[in-house]
């Protein structure tokens, strides 16, 4: 008879979930549209032109990101770029940040807890965070808002200390805010900065000689690391610094839109965090003036109406988001009703057994072409693949279904018995993904063949290509992999670039470049990832 597992785990088992969460997949697959390919296509231009300051893609200045991962990212690919490919290398740098927002949050769930709660509350907020749907493919990319999501956590890890060490606390949570600001957009650090600004003048147990000290260390922090970057901007590239205000001194979209898409999105992408946290706030409104929890629900609450009212509409910016989220979510863990945790529990339990059920089902019918219904469909989406049978991952994919099948099992009952399978079937279903169907995946995302054809279709000594119509991380992914960078097409020259690159679709045969006088557009490659049904590129010269 197996031992069974009692909760919460040691921190080396913890460390252990934590790494079979993040380390699968990480490295095997190519650059993938859109946050991914454009992370790394900004880190890969940092080591090709050497320029810390101006991020660009495919030589082209891209200002939409902070740099602060991509300096990491760099740092990452140089270090470890001979021994695994540059792309691979870089994302590491991804992994280190979701581990560093991990034990920070754990940290700072620990220090502001009571002592006969402080293990239960903190392995609570981790496996929360963990187990938010949101991270499950972006902990695996290169997305700048997981060095946000690090350092909003680090930030909350030095609020225990606000009163009992106020200079000390009130620098690591400046510079903490700073690196945040550097990570992301701004509203994050100010939601949680104004939130704490906010409980040392209503919360009592804040309200101490130090709190003016920790304040004003803290501002001066997080201002001076925050225009860091901008100033040094302004001084190397004035015309990208005018560019880069423009894009984040005003809102995106309309506040409905927002709305629509935050709301819509938020729905899954926060989930468990979201009830557990919207129950915690209920359950303990009696003490709203508690600092451990009046100051996650404003940040929580100030950046949903920051979002709403700022934009852009893109769910990575929710990752910030998590942070507090997951410590208040916490809170609520003890006081969590006997049907709620029955229904979490036994719906997690349910969900990843169908879905891990569904990811085997796909791949024994790559390998075996049985079922065979099965076995097209995957063999209609991705033409030409052949799966090969790689004994390790098999091994590997069916430890983390015993492992999973133990933790379903054989735990004992405890307040964190929901969240801990919850969690838990986390890592199976990205742990059984990575290891049988990533090869698939990776095939029909990758823009590796596109690149190499492209590449062998260019004229020797081509002098310029011009593009109509290509994406931003499509121009990334194939200068990344076939050094092709172009230049925007001119409508009133369209002779100047006699090569041009158009990024269309499988039904738009005739897109070439407007016509030319006694000249015509060759067509020399059209091009397309397997499968693809929404891409084609094709590549026209202009002769006479």
């Amino acid at each position: 008879m197996l031992p069974r597992l009692t909760l919460p785990p040691s921190p080396a088992v913890l460390a252990a979930v934590v790494a079979a969460f993040l380390l699968p997949g990480l490295v095997s697959h190519d650059l993938w549209k859109t946050h991914d390919a454009i992370g790394l296509g900004i880190v890969h231009g940092m080591a090709v032109s050497g320029d810390l300051i101006v991020p660009r893609i495919a030589g082209a200045p891209w200002l939409h990101d902070q740099p602060l991962y991509h300096w990491f990212a760099l740092a990452f690919g140089k270090l470890l770029g001979l021994v695994i490919e540059f792309h691979a290398a870089a994302r590491l740098a991804s992994a280190a940040f979701v581990a560093a927002a991990f034990a920070l949050l754990y940290a700072a769930t620990r220090d502001w807890s009571t002592d006969e709660t402080r293990r239960t509350t903190a392995c609570g907020a981790l496996l929360i965070l963990l187990g938010s749907i949101g991270l499950l493919v972006h902990a695996h990319e290169a997305v700048p808002e997981l060095a946000s999501l690090a350092a909003m956590c680090g930030a909350l890890a030095a609020l225990p200390y606000a009163t009992t060490r106020p200079a000390r606390a009130g620098l690591a949570f400046g510079v903490a805010l700073g690196l945040a600001a550097l990570s992301g957009t701004w509203i994050a650090p100010l939601a949680l900065g104004g939130a704490v600004i906010a409980a040392h003048a209503l919360c009592p147990e804040w309200r101490t000689r130090g709190a003016v000290r920790f304040i004003g260390i803290a501002l001066a922090a997080a201002v001076v690391l925050a225009l860091s970057w901008p100033l040094a901007l302004k001084l190397r590239a004035p015309e990208a610094f005018a560019e880069w205000w423009r894009i984040s001194s005003r809102p995106h979209e309309s506040m409905g839109e927002n709305f629509r898409h935050f709301f819509s999105t938020a729905s899954w992408f926060t989930w468990p965090a979201w009830p557990l946290a919207l129950w915690s706030a209920w359950s303990q409104r009696r003490r709203w003036r508690d600092p451990r929890l009046f100051v996650p629900t404003v940040a929580v609450v100030a950046m949903v109406v920051l979002f709403v009212a700022w934009g852009p509409p893109q769910d990575v910016n929710l990752i910030p988001l998590l942070a507090p989220l997951s410590l208040l979510a916490a809170y609520g863990i003890f006081s969590l009703r006997r049907g709620a945790f029955a229904a979490l529990d036994w719906f997690g339990a349910l969900t990843f057994a169908v879905f891990a059920g569904l990811v085997w089902l796909g791949y024994i019918a790559m390998l075996t072409g049985v079922p065979a219904p099965v076995a097209r469909n995957f063999a209609r989406m991705a033409p030409g693949f052949v799966l090969q049978l790689k004994p390790l991952a098999i091994v590997l994919a069916l430890a983390f279904a015993a492992a999973w099948l133990y933790l379903i099992f054989f735990t004992r009952s405890s307040p964190l018995r929901s969240v801990a399978r919850w969690a838990g079937g986390m890592v199976l279903l990205w742990g059984s993904f990575a290891m049988l169907w990533m090869p698939w995946v990776d095939y029909q995302k990758s823009y590796r063949s596109v690149a190499l054809q492209l590449k062998s279709k260019l004229p020797a000594g081509a002098g310029c290509l011009a593009e109509r119509s290509l994406g931003v991380s499509q121009a990334a992914a194939l200068d990344y992999h076939g050094g092709i960078r172009t230049q925007p097409f001119d409508v009133v020259k369209p002779a100047a670039c006699p090569l041009v690159l158009v990024q269309g679709t499988p039904k738009e045969e005739l897109d070439a470049p407007p016509p030319v006088a006694a000249r015509r557009w060759v067509k020399l490659a059209d091009v397309g990832r397997p499968g693809d049904r929404a891409e084609r590129y094709r590549l026209y010269r202009l002769q006479k």
